[in-house]
Formats: structure tokens, sequence, C-alpha cells
């Protein structure tokens, strides 16, 4: 039983078209920041303390931003547009150009993947030119790592997911694909470790808790698909979570592994507890399609607020601390 739903305890306007990503920055020195990104091409960065803008990024020539991310603290952002670039900023400097930028080749929706490899190194994961690839570089350098290329015709990639396991030399990935199938990857050593299809449909969002070794994903169905890696990596799918209307475009876990939540196409926000994934919440504010939901990364638990990003142009911010203490 869903307990009554709360109201955001505000709200963000004045993106300007429909909101597709979004990043939290709250740790550090710095004021906490939330990053957003639109189809009109604009990244915005609220200061969440004075809850208005504090500064809008002109980038991707107008091209929808699907995706953006900071490296190490929130003066470096990087966004990807559907205008097939990647591109780096320095904030501080306050340049209307970025400092670096990439071509992707793809067109698709498929958000990048950033992993921490080092002091100043990062793995940056993308959708390539070819239907199916996905290639991994080393970033701010640009220097290739490897392709990744399924044998079987998978369709599309359309999500991935880049983590460095516990145990193991190098890191790992996740990818769903098209025809709705999950595959896993040895980074290392180029090779696919294993394969399960999850869902009819293509693979929408996927996210996963390296902790737990379990993840989940959403497509245009009524249900989410959870599944774990085994002790050899393979895949095995697990319950599925039915939903009253179909279509999820992002699943995020909360840093502490107890809350899951999901952004839907019936514009409402889900959450769940994740170890059981019991329905907690069904979150109404939105008139339209829910994009993307983000939770903070405040040090403070008690500050840590769930952001949702909405084709309606608004952004709902949510406090549900109290939740945290239930690990249904």
């Amino acid at each position: 039983m869903s307990r009554p739903a709360p109201s955001p305890i505000y709200t963000l306007r004045g993106a300007g078209g429909p909101l597709n990503t979004l990043h939290f920055s709250c740790h550090g020195e710095n004021p906490p920041l939330l990053f957003s990104g639109s189809s009109k091409g604009t990244v915005h960065i609220w200061d969440l303390n004075s809850r208005r803008a504090q500064r809008t990024v002109e980038c991707h020539s107008g091209s929808s931003v699907i995706w953006v991310s900071t490296l190490q603290s929130s003066r470096t952002l990087l966004s990807q547009g559907r205008d097939m670039q990647v591109c780096l900023w320095d904030l501080e400097e306050g340049r209307s150009e970025p400092l670096e930028s990439l071509w992707t080749g793809s067109a698709g929706f498929c958000q990048c993947a950033l992993l921490e490899a080092g002091p100043s190194k990062y793995l940056l994961a993308y959708a390539g030119q070819q239907t199916e690839e996905i290639k991994i570089i080393e970033f701010p350098s640009q220097t290739p790592v490897c392709t990744l290329v399924p044998e079987a015709k998978l369709g599309m990639v359309m999500c991935i997911k880049l983590w460095q396991p516990g145990s193991g030399p190098g890191p790992l990935l996740l990818a769903g694909y098209e025809d709705g199938s999950l595959l896993l990857w040895d980074v290392t050593q180029r090779t696919k470790v294993s394969q399960v299809k999850a869902h009819s449909e293509p693979v929408m969002c996927l996210t996963f808790d390296p902790k737990l070794l379990r993840g989940i994903s959403g497509s245009s169905e009524k249900k989410l698909s959870s599944w774990m890696l085994d002790d050899q990596n393979n895949l095995q799918l697990q319950e599925c979570v039915m939903l009253t209307n179909p279509g999820v475009s992002q699943l995020c876990i909360r840093e502490d592994g107890k809350l899951l939540a999901s952004a839907g196409w019936d514009h409402r926000v889900r959450i769940f507890g994740w170890k059981k994934l019991r329905p907690l919440a069904v979150l109404q504010y939105h008139t339209d399609m829910v994009q993307s939901v983000a939770f903070s990364d405040h040090q403070d638990a008690r500050q840590r607020l769930l952001a949702a990003g909405s084709k309606d142009q608004r952004i709902s911010l949510w406090s549900i601390y109290s939740e945290g203490a239930d690990t249904g």
C-alpha cells in the first residue's frame, strides 16, 4: 500500500524547454547546485540556496541536451547533446566556448556514462556512430580504450552504466539494447560476459547497485524488470514490478541504497524501497512526462533531495528523508 503522496518543497521554473537530464553537486564548500539540461540546448545551473539559476550555458547549437555531469568539483561540466557532441566546460573561466569537444557520431538518446579512474582521469562511455557500438575513451585526453559491439543483432544501444567492481581487474559496463536485451561487458578484456532478455520492448533506462550486485531496468511496458549478477557475473532475472501505467524514462537509486525512484511517462514519480521493491509513494505534480530523476549528494542525509525534471519545463524538488528509515 503506497503512502499518501507529499508535495514538492519547491519548484524551479525558467528552464525554457522540456527537461531531459539532471545532476546534483552538493558537496564541498561551494553552494549546493543542480544542473539541468533542456531540449532547447541550454544547461541551467541552479543555486539550491537561493533557488534561482546561477548561470545558463548555451551549448550544442540549440540541439537537445540529453546528459550532464561534473568532474571532481562543480566547476568543470560535461554536457552531451543531440548534435553528436560531448563538450567540456570550465565554469570558473566563464567562457562561452567549451574547453574541449568530442564528436560521438550518435544521434540517438543514449546518455553517456562516466567513471573516475584516477586523479583527473576518467573513463567516458558513449554510443558510437554504428547502431550497436559503444565506445570508451579516457577523458579529457580522449585516448581510445575500446569499442564494444555485440555479435548478434540487438538493435540500437539505448542506455549504459559503467562501474568499477570491488574485486577484479577492470571496469564493467552494462548496456540495454533496442530488442530488450541486457549485456554485461568486461571493458579490460573487450568481451561480453553475459546476456539476458529483460524486456519485450527497447530498454529505455537502467540503473545498478554495485554493492548488492543488483540492478533494475524499464521500458515502454507496464513493468520494471529487476536482475542480479551471480558469483560468475552471469545476469539473472529476478522479480518484476508491475506499474499502473506504461513507460519509464529513468531510474535512480539513492546513494544509501534504500530508495529507488522512477520517472514515469504518466507524469508521476514513483518511490520504492530498493531492497524489497515495495511501493512507498507516488509523487504527483507534473502535467507532462517526467523525463529525469536524481537524488542529491548532500553529505548530511537530512538535507538530501529528490529532483524530477519534466517535459512541462519544470523541476520539482522533494524532501523524502523520512522515507529513508524504511528499507523495505
